[in-house]
């Protein structure tokens, strides 16, 4: 089987700060896998250079066998990459649906007549159904969450880019957001790229996890091999960070 997504040799740098170093993986189609490390370890910039937010200095992305260097993230996105953000992003003034429906637009293979329909399909999957003409900004935190999830959904997207989607979340709300994940991967055979830092439901959800460490990848394997991982453990516990109780609690 060809990867779904391909990277090899990703560098960035902010100046004198080397954000992604050197970093190289795939990813099959139908895998959930996880991005783990501490703050600041280049997991989100990573996000950002996978989708066109900034651009690599060095390396390649390869996604359904094309290169995707230079491309803008909506070029990306109309490829089939969607992603959700670490801090939701609502378009005010907007309602529910109509937030649902921009992540449609422009999108390969989705008349635009059917966007409606499929937003309103979407927002009932994820529980929103009867608040889709809600104003947007009526929302809880939680279901700004699902509304992020079902967005980026509108897509049709290959592969599905979370970014710490239990961010904020009470357990009850992040017991259902999991669901909701597990019920999309295994309903619509979606690929899944998860940044979480609640690690106990992180490692319940992912089958493979990839672990970075000030922009490097330092582990690569199960759940189950990486809370175990001597340089995991360090990254973690061995400077004292203030993760260190919920990697514990995860293992």
């Amino acid at each position: 089987m060809s990867a779904l997504l391909e990277v090899s040799g990703l560098n960035k740098h902010f100046g004198g700060l080397q954000a992604v170093r050197d970093v190289s993986f795939s990813i099959e189609p139908g895998e959930i896998v996880g991005i783990l490390g501490p703050n600041g370890a280049g997991k989100t910039t990573l996000y950002n250079l996978l989708t066109g937010f900034i651009p690599f200095d060095s390396g390649s992305v390869v996604f359904k066998g094309r290169n995707l260097r230079g491309l803008a993230p909506y070029r990306i996105a109309g490829l089939g990459i969607s992603r959700t953000f670490q801090l939701c992003r609502p378009f005010i003034g907007m309602s529910v649906l109509e937030n649902a429906v921009v992540g449609g637009l422009g999108a390969q293979g989705i008349d635009r007549s059917d966007l409606d329909q499929r937003a309103l399909a979407l927002l009932d999957q994820v529980g929103l159904g009867g608040k889709a003409l809600l104003p947007v900004e009526t929302l809880s935190y939680g279901d700004q969450r699902r509304l992020e999830i079902a967005r980026a959904l509108a897509a049709k997207p290959a592969l599905l880019l979370l970014d710490e989607p239990f961010a904020g979340l009470g357990s009850g709300e992040i017991n259902d957001l999991s669901a909701l994940i597990r019920s999309v991967h295994a309903e619509q055979g979606l690929t899944v790229m998860l940044i979480e830092h609640k690690l106990h439901e992180f490692m319940r959800l992912v089958d493979r996890v990839i672990a970075l460490d000030f922009g490097e990848m330092i582990a690569e394997g199960t759940p189950e091999d990486i809370v175990r991982h001597p340089a995991v453990i360090e990254a973690y516990i061995g400077r004292g960070d203030e993760q260190a109780e919920e990697q514990t609690d995860a293992a």
